[in-house]
């Protein structure tokens, strides 16, 4: 990178930080905070969607499975989240939205204390905000890497400076910051994307090497849908989770349903951000499958080999543009997690133990909130440090197992819980899924993978945990149906397409009434 290039990334950085002092000025309570107070418009919601599903993870740990697989990195992770965000467009978007509108909460995990108990809510909680530390961990230290190759400055450097940036207008501007910081980080890689798909296509002889191309014996066997580990069992698998996790099973994309004014707006949003996937990934993705051909990776995984493309084809000033884009990318994903587990902790936590906290007035629970992200984002930038120790292998072992295998057993209480042909389910079924899927996830990974011979397939290791929570949750269900009154009116509430079904009273924090099941109150 030279000066013009420095140019580009510090203009950025500025640009972000005064999107966060704008939307300062949107923000007058937790409500604003959390979910832009209702009032976000379904195309920025899309958008938003969209993007806070990336990071910087795709251009190194994805980057790596383009450069020695091809296609299959596209067909084995955008085509199924574009695929289960369509699904859940339709099944889950809407509810959410009523979720905040009718049920008059600020955090994707209020309505768990009434939908089951106090008990279920926490568990999901911390669990939760304990995975989602290590995931954010993995993006910056993603991010810091493709910074130490450009810049030469240390991993941990790397993890300091983007870190700080986001914490800035993130902490300031809550949702609306991450949302209007996400639309121009679109426009960003819009750009960037484009002139990297035009420089790789330049090289390959134009627009015919799109179909020429695969005939190199470099790439000769890229075409291949599924490769490797990545198989069409994985393919399924991965349909499977990112139905419940692009959908609102890791909370941030939960916010951005919420945050529309209608569940009719989250539907749309929901639609525009599945087009996107189904798209706007196959343009990035196209330089790194044909990689092969035009630089040699250094790393035995290929993850440098997107860095090491972009230095050879961009001249100066696009070269700043794309390395923006790689930002923009990782703090977008990251600032909106650091939102959804503020949220987490200071609504749903922090009252269950605390007095106090329940009866803070909304100045308080504001600095409550923006105090909370930062302690997450620090807490995330320590774990990057460690990312790759032997207890996480390296980042895409964190995003793809970790992830990918523990985000199961906390989404399928949460997510399910809103649908009302799961109603007999409740606290023993929510519980019991939660804490045996987790448990599942431990043994295939290690006692079971350590004892056979070459160990667990990855597409197991990820999704058997889910598939043993889903089947709980639901046998439990029948076996001990727990559906009472109260729970089956604010499952009408959620699932009404009508104004007709009134609102919960907004819930009052204050009091030892917060920590009572909901049937005790309604």
């Amino acid at each position: 990178m030279n000066s013009l290039d420095w140019t580009v990334l510090i203009a950025y950085f500025g640009v972000m930080i005064a999107i966060g002092v704008w939307s300062h000025n949107r923000v007058d309570d937790v409500s604003d905070y959390f979910t832009a107070g209702g009032k976000m418009p379904w195309w920025l919601s899309g958008i938003s969607h969209h993007m806070s599903g990336y990071s910087a993870v795709m251009f190194t740990g994805y980057a790596g499975i383009s450069y020695q697989y091809g296609v299959t990195s596209y067909v084995t992770w955008a085509l199924p989240i574009a695929i289960g965000v369509a699904i859940g467009a339709k099944l889950f978007a809407p509810r959410l939205n009523r979720v905040r509108s009718r049920l008059h909460v600020s955090s994707p995990l209020e309505y768990l204390k009434n939908r089951y108990n106090l008990a279920t809510q926490q568990a999901l909680a911390w669990s939760g905000v304990l995975l989602k530390i290590v995931d954010v961990g993995a993006k910056w230290a993603a991010i810091a890497t493709l910074l130490s190759v450009f810049t030469g400055v240390t991993i941990t450097q790397g993890i300091v400076i983007t870190g700080a940036i986001t914490a800035v207008y993130c902490t300031v501007g809550g949702l609306w910051a991450d949302a209007l910081t996400e639309l121009g980080q679109f426009v960003i890689q819009l750009v960037a994307g484009l002139a990297m798909l035009v420089a790789a296509l330049n090289k390959v002889g134009g627009v015919s090497g799109i179909w020429n191309v695969w005939d190199e014996p470099a790439l000769r066997h890229h075409g291949h849908p599924t490769a490797g580990p990545y198989t069409t069992v994985f393919l399924l698998a991965y349909l499977f989770i990112k139905t419940f996790e692009y959908n609102g099973g890791m909370w941030n994309q939960a916010q951005r349903y919420m945050a529309t004014g209608s569940a009719k707006e989250a539907t749309r949003g929901a639609m525009l951000s599945s087009a996107l996937w189904f798209v706007w990934p196959v343009i990035l993705f196209f330089p790194m499958w044909i990689s092969p051909l035009l630089v040699h990776a250094k790393k035995p995984d290929g993850s440098d080999s997107y860095a090491l493309l972009t230095e050879q084809l961009l001249p100066h000033g696009l070269l700043g543009l794309v390395v923006v884009g790689f930002f923009s990318h990782t703090m977008a994903m990251c600032s909106s997690d650091a939102n959804a587990i503020s949220a987490v902790v200071t609504r749903d936590i922090a009252p269950a133990f605390s007095r106090q906290a329940r009866e803070w007035s909304a100045r308080i629970g504001l600095v409550a909130a923006r105090i909370t992200t930062l302690t997450f984002l620090g807490l995330s930038m320590a774990v990057a440090t460690q990312v790759n120790s032997p207890t996480f292998k390296d980042i895409i072992t964190v995003v793809i197992k970790w992830v990918a295998g523990l985000m199961g057993p906390i989404a399928i209480p949460f997510m399910l819980g809103l649908l009302p042909r799961f109603r007999r389910s409740g606290p023993t079924a929510a519980l019991t899924s939660w804490a045996l899927g987790l448990f599942a996830f431990y043994l295939l990974n290690y006692p079971i993978n350590d004892a056979v011979s070459g160990g667990v397939n990855l597409e197991y290791q990820i999704s058997l945990p889910l598939a043993v929570s889903l089947v709980l949750y639901i046998l439990i269900g029948w076996i001990k149906p727990e559906d009472t009154p109260e729970r089956d009116a604010l499952l009408a509430k959620i699932n009404s397409d009508g104004g007709g079904a009134a609102a919960l009273p907004e819930p009052t924090p204050a009091g030892d009434d917060a920590l009572r099941p909901a049937a005790s109150k309604e």
